[in-house]
């Protein structure tokens, strides 16, 4: 492989699976996706670490294969953090910086942002990212970058993204325990949002629905940021439970049931028994089935929508909401939600990588790939940001600038 290129590598810890992408990064800041892998999970409940053995020996196992297909030994990673504990909160900021021909440098970005996060998060949750929507001033709003305009006033309007910091501690001892360094921590919802949605969309208006194995994730964004991060802890493996206890059957029969016979077109024309096994041997009656998995699906876009609307963004969303994750690849499943949602709905899967990247154009692998892709984005604008430093004194971006200071 090219010695220029370096690598980074995206960890997908889930309840039910852990997934990893490694890609290589070129000069040019070119993403080719180089190796992949997906296992079972263990030790996980609803997005959060019931234990640290579980989700490391999980991680050690997977990454195996991963690394000895793109020959790239993985010690530090872009991870994935999930449970009903990410939240985001609008916040807001002000401080004076000088007289009117006062300069904005990133110290300034940096103090204002304190001053935005501080009192408004609790003590006992991290800060994941601060998503800065628009800043004013000396009272002239609407201004996305303030870099070296004048003013002797600067406000700031952010979406602060936190989860509670015992998760993200656990989280981050977990994948240690696999011999790999946590980076950064990034809401399921947001990677995958990076690797399935365009700009277009992003500015127009959209939701990423992550429909997970115990948790569906939320992430909204409109005029090219993001506005709102929810999770609803209800996921697909809740239907499969729905099913082994009507039908008093295991579980992995009712997965079969789940993902060989239902579609989310339940009215198009089907027989009325379902027979399961090599040789049919057993037989359900499809209508009490449906019914179940109807119940279930009902309940989890009902929670979602009752998230939308928390936040008015419910039928607000002109390029309607994509879907990601394990739940989605149920046949149909897009036809189902949208009559729930009364919303446009799509599949999301990743495009646009070189590499292997057919292999992963999957709505499961997205959150994975999206990891890897802002892993590398990172990587481009440490190096700009290095170059640039050598000419000005000024750097940009104080989110990063504090991020990648700690390491």
């Amino acid at each position: 492989m090219d010695n220029d290129n370096r690598f980074v590598t995206g960890l997908d810890i889930g309840t039910e699976n852990v997934r990893a992408v490694i890609a290589s990064v070129n000069n040019e800041g070119k993403i080719a996706i180089v190796g992949y892998n997906e296992d079972k999970s263990a030790g996980m409940r609803k997005g959060i670490p019931a234990n640290l053995a579980g989700p490391a020996g999980a991680i050690d196992r997977m990454l195996g294969d991963a690394e000895r297909m793109g020959g790239y030994d993985v010690r530090s990673a872009y991870v994935s953090i999930n449970g009903s504990t990410v939240t985001s909160v609008h916040t807001e900021g002000m401080i004076a910086v000088g007289n009117a021909e006062h300069e904005i440098n990133s110290e300034d970005l940096d103090r204002v942002e304190d001053v935005a996060v501080s009192g408004c998060i609790p003590a006992n949750r991290t800060v994941l990212d601060v998503i800065p929507l628009e800043y004013a001033l000396d009272g002239q709003a609407g201004i996305k970058d303030p870099m070296g305009m004048s003013g002797a006033r600067l406000e700031i309007r952010a979406n602060v993204v936190s989860a509670l910091s015992p998760n993200c501690e656990n989280l981050k001892r977990a994948t240690m325990n696999a011999d790999v360094q946590a980076l950064r921590l990034i809401p399921t919802a947001i990677a995958a949002a990076r690797a399935v949605l365009n700009e277009r969309q992003k500015e127009n208006g959209v939701a990423v629905v992550d429909f997970g194995a115990t948790t569906t994730s939320i992430a909204v964004y409109e005029e090219g940021d993001l506005q709102y991060v929810g999770v609803v802890p209800i996921g697909s493996n809740n239907i499969t439970n729905d099913l082994a206890i009507v039908l008093a059957i295991d579980p992995e029969l009712a997965e079969e049931i789940k993902t060989r016979f239902i579609t989310g077109n339940f009215k198009s024309d089907k027989s009325p028994a379902i027979k399961v096994g090599k040789h049919g041997e057993r037989t359900f009656d499809r209508k009490e089935v449906e019914d179940v998995v109807v119940a279930r699906l009902e309940e989890i876009f009902a929670e979602v929508r009752k998230k939308l609307k928390a936040v008015h963004y419910d039928q607000r969303l002109p390029e309607g909401i994509i879907m990601t994750g394990g739940g989605a690849k149920m046949r149909d499943i897009d036809l189902f939600a949208k009559k729930c949602l009364e919303a446009s709905v799509k599949i999301g899967i990743p495009t646009g990588l070189d590499g292997v990247s057919d292999a992963v154009a999957k709505p499961e692998f997205a959150t994975a790939v999206g990891l890897a892709i802002l892993a590398a984005e990172d990587i481009q604008y440490q190096t700009y940001s290095s170059k640039k430093s050598k000419k000005t004194k000024a750097t940009s971006d104080g989110f990063l600038k504090k991020f990648f200071s700690k390491f």
